[in-house]
């Protein structure tokens, strides 16, 4: 195993949501705080940043071509080259205090999302799945700030979050989209772990969480036992993905948002984008049908 490491140093907020798109050779992530989306081109080194009015929360990449993603309000198309959203399904535009934030795509092109609560207090948030028609369902509700989805190798295990409340959770998850089953899976106490955040399954059917406030990745096998864990260099590790020509790489997202000035001089990594090479490969990443 390798050491991690800074491929780029920035100060986002609120990094979120690395994408890997292999037909570009590109890594995506967003700055929810920023309103930015970022790319990097893993041939060339290029960086680019694109900003719009209004937060992208997560992206995902379109058969059709192109992104899906949400905004506060939920579902849209995403135009990085006009810096402009369309609305598909904005199911909670009537609720100010909630926010949509982490999104993925399941193994049959669904876009799984869900919403926060922003005072991150009241159990308003819920889990939703676009299907590729367009069709919204309501899939699971009572989270204070939800997080993840991530789906096991077979396709036939969700996992999601509530951050605050600690909690990881396993569901059963049909060919059809719907859940059944709802457990624990894991459960985390702030002040020794941090708060479970996003997450990525690897080759093997493990579980990569990424620990806000915890300063590390870890790896869990599907029983729940823990298999590794990762350090960083920073305490709000927010995401990770796969991503590179051989699914062999983890990229790593991480947060500023709420540290002092003391805290951002002790750790000046933070918010940067970071990698690591765990000796497993991920699995490819679904694109949206819709």
């Amino acid at each position: 195993m390798k050491e991690v490491t800074c491929v780029w140093q920035t100060n986002a907020e609120l990094g979120e949501g690395p994408l890997w798109v292999a037909a570009e050779n590109c890594i995506y992530w967003v700055d929810i705080r920023k309103n930015q989306v970022h790319q990097l081109n893993l041939g060339s080194d290029a960086r680019q940043t694109w900003t719009f009015s209004v937060a992208i929360t997560s992206l995902a990449s379109r058969q059709s071509g192109g992104f899906v993603g949400t905004t506060p309000d939920g579902f849209v198309v995403v135009n990085l080259e006009t810096q402009s959203v369309e609305p598909l399904v904005l199911p909670e535009a009537h609720l100010p205090g909630n926010r949509f934030n982490d999104g993925k795509v399941d193994g049959n092109g669904r876009f799984w999302s869900g919403s926060l609560h922003r005072g991150e207090t009241d159990p308003t948030g819920t889990l939703y799945r676009l299907d590729p028609d367009l069709t919204l369902h309501t899939m699971d509700t009572g989270y204070i700030i939800t997080n993840g989805p991530a789906f096991s190798v077979d396709g036939k295990t969700m996992y999601h979050n509530d951050s605050v409340k600690g909690m990881v959770y396993a569901f059963d998850l049909q060919s059809d989209g719907s859940l059944s089953g709802k457990r624990p899976f894991q459960k985390l106490t702030f002040a020794i772990n941090g708060a479970p955040d996003g997450m990525t399954v690897d080759s093997e059917n493990c579980l990569w969480l990424a620990h806000y406030g915890g300063a590390r990745l870890t790896r869990f096998a599907p029983t729940g036992e823990i298999l590794a864990e990762v350090p960083l260099p920073v305490p709000n590790v927010t995401s990770c993905t796969f991503g590179g020509p051989k699914l062999d790489t983890l990229y790593i997202t991480t947060a500023s948002q709420n540290m002092s000035a003391a805290e951002l001089e002790k750790y000046p990594l933070s918010g940067s984008l970071f990698t690591y090479q765990p000796g497993v490969k991920g699995l490819p990443t679904p694109q949206f049908a819709g």
